[in-house]
């Protein structure tokens, strides 16, 4: 039932947001140099590798200088993906994914192999549902750039204490899965970007 809801609000979504796509994909391109969309290899479901679709918010080629981002502090992040980034909007073109079942709205998010190749036999647990767009840990790391950027060392940071946290959260939508949590967890998303 969940993915009968993913298929259909992913659809309307891309339908319904097209004139916004347009809207900010021209924003990228006034902005700078290099494509619209950015593309990302996460791992999913059953530690199978898939390709993740963003807005572009970085400068072409930012991520071969690290995976983690810091917020404000971070020069890789082009002015119109600042504003991107700061109202989630980065993240609209996953609706693509979800709607190839790559991803589904509610879910653990898909981490990169890097940090998945870190987990131990029990957090590799998230790995046994399809990945999400939003789920309690995005709503609880809504700030990960800020506390991210004013880390001495970003990456130790997500690794020994961020990733873990999350993955706390992520168990907490796996043991109860269901119709509910799903619609409890987008209008928490939706409460949270808003507020």
């Amino acid at each position: 039932m969940i993915r009968f809801f993913d298929f259909l609000f992913s659809l309307f979504g891309l339908i319904a947001l097209s004139p916004v796509f347009l809207l900010i994909s021209l924003c990228i391109v006034l902005d700078s140099r290099g494509g619209v969309f950015y593309r990302q290899s996460r791992v999913g479901k059953d530690g199978k590798d898939f390709e993740l679709y963003k807005f572009r918010s970085m400068r072409t080629g930012a991520d071969k200088r690290g995976l983690i981002t810091v917020g404000e502090k971070d020069s890789r992040i082009t002015w119109a993906g600042y504003f991107l980034r700061k109202y989630k909007l980065d993240e609209l073109p996953q609706l693509i994914n979800v709607l190839k079942g790559e991803m589904s709205l509610v879910g653990p998010r898909p981490e990169v192999r890097k940090y998945v190749d870190l987990y131990t036999p029990e957090q590799r647990k998230v790995l046994s549902v399809v990945p999400g767009i939003t789920d309690y840990a995005s709503i609880e790391y809504v700030d990960e750039n800020r506390i991210l950027g004013g880390a001495a060392d970003p990456d130790k940071v997500y690794v020994e204490e961020i990733l873990p946290d999350k993955i706390r959260y992520n168990m907490k939508y796996i043991e109860n899965r269901s119709l509910k949590e799903y619609f409890k967890i987008i209008f928490l998303t939706f409460y949270s970007i808003l507020r």
